[in-house]
């Protein structure tokens, strides 16, 4: 494995991430750097989230919004997506076995990795509109 290579720069962007229970944006991480009085570069937050999901630290999600969402946890779970307000929360259940083999069979894929993304409403959207 390489050496992983924290600069301040990679590890205070790290850090956002990982104290962070909402899946940030690139942009929501650059504001919460600024809260805590760094002034990086655009490009420096980008590319340090870049880093840091290709070394394994982090994961770059798509959830199929427009921009990428960063989220501290690693090991596999699922997401889902509030249809309303765009709140992401962590779904913690595993995906049977059985669909995976399913899904392998149907397309004749070797599946290496599975994420899954749930679309709902929120509790706090579901209040709001009923």
């Amino acid at each position: 494995m390489a050496k992983i290579n924290l600069t301040i720069q990679r590890k205070a962007v790290y850090e956002v991430v990982q104290e962070s229970f909402d899946h940030p944006t690139a942009a929501d991480v650059i504001e919460r750097l600024r809260g805590k009085g760094f002034n990086f570069a655009y490009g420096t937050v980008y590319n340090s989230l870049r880093y840091l999901a290709d070394a394994g630290l982090i994961r770059e999600l798509k959830l199929g919004e427009a921009v990428s969402r960063y989220d501290a946890r690693t090991e596999e779970h699922q997401h889902i997506v509030c249809a309303k307000c765009g709140r992401v929360d962590e779904v913690l259940t595993e995906l049977p076995g059985s669909w995976i083999a399913s899904v392998a069979k149907e397309t004749n894929y070797r599946i290496e990795h599975a994420h899954v993304v749930l679309e709902g409403v929120c509790e706090t959207c579901a209040k709001i509109n009923s």
